[in-house]
């Protein structure tokens, strides 16, 4: 769980955003507050939060969308759509969008805040972002970074990245980088393992010099600090 209890709310009536920004200051938390959703989706790709309070109805992308993009690019935060609509239907979208929590206006701020807390207290903890030198790897968003460059890899590339990062230093084996990257039923070739570094190394080491993907030969592979 985060140290700062910070809350993103995504509301486009300034009366209500400025009442629960208030309200949520009151108990403690920092906001950040936006009307928008394409900017909603900004702020949650580029910032932690604890949890979303997500209206429905915004200009620029709806609600819906705004949820389903963030669960498709694997952010977990835990979300509570806000909407004046209380049909069933529209529950069932917003938790089928992956919404945690549902609240239809006009709404009780205690209870409100009940529920804010109690998805908090449900979601998972975060796995930490690991640190090798200058190249960090987070398995939460399944993100790579570089010397402040994000690097694509593609879901085998981090996946094996991963695993080599989260023992750093330690000589993995090809047979356990085969085990957890693929599953039993795709029955890999054991090249692939080499394939895949070399295209890991493509992206991460050779750009910058660097040669942090050492190869143990008879053993398997390491990542090392080769800042």
């Amino acid at each position: 769980m985060l140290s700062v209890m910070r809350v993103l709310i995504v509301e486009d009536e300034p009366r209500v955003a400025d009442a629960l920004r208030t309200g949520l200051n009151a108990e403690g938390w920092s906001v950040d507050v936006t009307g928008d959703g394409l900017e909603a989706l900004w702020y949650a790709e580029n910032h932690e939060y604890a949890a979303i309070l997500l209206d429905i109805m915004l200009p620029g992308l709806n609600g819906y969308k705004v949820c389903a993009r963030l669960r498709a690019e694997g952010n977990a935060t835990p979300i509570i759509m806000l909407t004046a609509k209380d049909g069933e239907y529209d529950e069932a979208e917003a938790l089928d969008a992956g919404a945690d929590d549902y609240v239809t206006k006009p709404f009780s701020y205690v209870v409100l805040l009940a529920r804010l807390r109690n998805v908090v207290r449900r979601a998972p903890a975060r796995t930490p972002v690991i640190h090798v030198g200058d190249l960090a790897v987070d398995p939460a968003t399944r993100t790579c970074m570089r010397a402040g460059d994000e690097i694509p890899l593609t879901s085998k590339e981090f996946t094996l990245l991963e695993m080599l990062a989260s023992q750093s230093g330690q000589v993995v084996s090809k047979r356990r980088l085969l085990e957890g990257g693929w599953d039993f039923a795709e029955q890999p070739e054991p090249n692939l393992i080499e394939v895949h570094i070399s295209a890991l190394r493509r992206k991460i080491d050779v750009p910058y010099g660097r040669r942090s993907i050492r190869t143990v030969r008879g053993h398997g592979y390491q990542l090392v600090n080769d800042a």
